[in-house]
């Protein structure tokens, strides 16, 4: 049997005991270490919910790997690589995978009568999945492309309609530079849908049409393409399944043939996601800061609570307890505390959140923070670890003032009054 904690218990639960503590101190404590968890949860659910919509708006424009052209640059002026490559149903079959679809880019201008807007055209194929821009259709309808006709619809963001003064169902023309005469190619396209992300540095330049259009600009025959978009199904292992491909296509290829190279997400948007890593070192800065307040303040509870069972302790040491079993003793009382506040801190922080992920009762302004209200995804496992580690760096903490116990001795604790 475990004595030091039968006592605690006995203390902890006993009506007549607790009446007897310096409860309002003690409940400054409990709360302390309630709102303490409930700021933790919600900053955890928010930085979460932040870096999950920019990271699902990012692959949303561009996928989680691209497998192009060796020779092909950053640019968005592409060289061709084959559709039906010999490769392709292997890199279909890793567990990984989800998706591939086919693309083709061309940069070009947007024209009206009174103004001009550089955008890149994004050729959409048959394959395309649509998710990402279904989610954040404004209005109209994502372009219809058949087998029949080239399409000249074309799905076009609330930001560049705003910048052009463009509406659902107008026609636009666009140009485009032919390389081989450097001359400029018109094209007159009409818009049937607009999207918006409110993620500026794509929302700007980003339009979707049929990828037969940019296999025209390029005069490109029709089993050429700008390379295959793919999706995974576990973000965390993008880096390793671009290395799975990297090595599947290595083994096609043959001397005077099309090489391949793998660009992943982060290799293509450095900046972003150099930007959103940040995140994770603001957060734990954060969440050190605030396990560090809520620790002093359960120390300051710990000494009033020692203070106060003075006579206690003496009374203890009087029938021949070791001064470390009292020190469990009272660690343990202050772990019961610790406990409750974590609970209500728990019940209360996962409400806000989920009152939030409900109503999206905070807004936030897109244009600066790309999002329109506040994000919340709430990880169970993360807020598992969160209070895992709240409760044991903070016991951690109080052992030091539990020492104080040490001092007393049993002839002027049983006298203390």
């Amino acid at each position: 049997m475990n004595t030091e904690l039968f006592i605690a218990r006995k203390l902890f639960f006993s009506r007549k005991e607790k009446a007897n503590l310096s409860s309002r101190i003690l409940k400054i404590g409990v709360g302390g270490v309630a709102f303490g968890m409930i700021v933790m949860i919600i900053s955890v659910a928010v930085f979460a919910g932040f870096k999950t919509e920019i990271r699902n708006k990012v692959t949303g424009f561009s996928s989680h790997i691209q497998l192009v052209n060796f020779d092909s640059n950053n640019s968005f002026e592409s060289i061709p690589v084959e559709s039906t490559p010999p490769f392709l149903e292997q890199v279909k079959a890793l567990p990984n995978v989800k998706h591939i679809q086919q693309f083709a880019t061309k940069p070009g201008i947007l024209q009206t009568k009174e103004d001009f807007h550089g955008i890149v055209l994004n050729g959409a194929g048959a394959d395309y999945d649509w998710k990402f821009f279904n989610k954040h259709m404004v209005e109209g309808k994502i372009p219809s492309f058949t087998k029949e006709k080239i399409s000249n619809e074309v799905l076009i963001s609330k930001k560049v309609a705003s910048l052009l003064q463009l509406k659902l169902g107008d026609n636009v023309f666009a140009h485009f530079l032919d390389q081989r005469s450097s001359r400029s190619i018109p094209r007159k396209f009409t818009i049937s849908g607009i999207y918006n992300t409110s993620l500026e540095e794509f929302d700007k330049t980003m339009v979707i049409c049929d990828i037969r259009q940019v296999q025209r600009l390029y005069r490109w025959k029709e089993d050429q393409i700008s390379g295959f978009e793919i999706y995974v199904n576990d973000f965390d292992k993008i880096e390793t399944t671009s290395w799975e491909i990297r090595n599947i296509t290595s083994k096609f290829f043959k001397e005077n043939s099309t090489a391949y190279r793998t660009q992943s997400i982060f290799q293509k948007n450095p900046q972003i996601f150099g930007w959103l890593s940040m995140i994770d070192v603001n957060i734990w800065i954060l969440l050190s800061l605030i396990t560090g307040v809520v620790g002093i303040n359960m120390i300051s509870a710990l000494l009033v609570l020692i203070l106060e069972k003075t006579n206690f302790i003496g009374l203890l040491k009087s029938i021949g307890a070791r001064n470390i079993s009292i020190r469990k003793v009272f660690i343990y009382l202050a772990a019961f505390l610790i406990g409750r506040g974590l609970i209500w801190g728990n019940i209360l922080g996962i409400a806000i959140c989920l009152l939030q992920q409900q109503f999206n009762l905070i807004p936030l302004d897109p244009e600066f923070y790309y999002l329109e209200t506040v994000p919340i995804l709430i990880p169970p496992m993360a807020i598992v670890a969160l209070n895992a580690a709240c409760m044991f760096i903070i016991v951690l903490m109080l052992i030091i003032p539990s020492l104080y116990i040490s001092k007393l001795s049993p002839e002027k604790t049983l006298r203390f009054d």
